[in-house]
């Protein structure tokens, strides 16, 4: 008796279609990201793509949150200046990793695409803001920060500065004098300033 193929439904053909997509990425960079060549290599068509994302800058952001996962937990070490190094530490440690270079291609592509642009920070603003809450939310439970110091560009100034160096100077990591200069001179100047 032949095996009786099933269509891909539900996760398992957005799973496909996210790897086959971040891949292309990988390849052939924002610039290069086609519909069509995403349904080819995921084994679908066009129109199971498009009802899941109506765009290419919706596909290329979303691969690219699959592909980085959750990678970032909040740490917990005691000390708000510790915590927020360690998160920007391991921010820096990843930026070689496949995702950072996929990022790095989308960012890449945001002065040709609007649309991209507003992904992009719809999706920071959703993934980095809780993280970095989280590590505020600590220190005031351990009276380091005042309440008041709880927002969310507060809580993302360290990263965004370091975003920063990534895309004024071409970098792909900083030198962790650089990182301790972020939280020394800026950040945790500014969290106890909201008092």
């Amino acid at each position: 008796m032949a095996e009786v193929k099933t269509r891909r439904r539900g996760t398992e053909l957005e799973d496909a279609i996210l790897r086959a997509a971040a891949d292309e990425l990988a390849e052939a960079g924002y610039a290069g990201l086609t519909m069509e060549r995403v349904a080819q290599r995921a084994g679908t068509n066009k129109n199971a793509i498009y009802r899941r994302w109506p765009n290419r800058a919706a596909l290329g952001v979303a691969a690219y949150r699959h592909l980085a996962g959750d990678r970032l937990s909040p740490p917990d070490t005691g000390d708000l200046r510790e915590d927020v190094l360690t998160l920007l530490r391991a921010i820096n440690c990843g930026q070689s990793s496949p995702a950072a270079r996929i990022l790095r291609g989308l960012l890449a592509g945001v002065g040709d695409e609007p649309e991209l642009l507003a992904r992009l920070n719809e999706q920071a603003t959703e993934g980095a803001a809780s993280t970095w809450l989280t590590v505020l939310d600590q220190a005031v439970a351990r009276g380091e920060a005042p309440p008041e110091a709880r927002h969310p560009r507060v809580a993302t100034v360290a990263l965004v500065l370091l975003r920063n160096e990534y895309l004024t100077r071409g970098l792909t990591t900083v030198d962790d004098a650089v990182l301790a200069e972020i939280v020394d001179e800026v950040f945790l100047p500014l969290v106890r300033r909201r008092a």
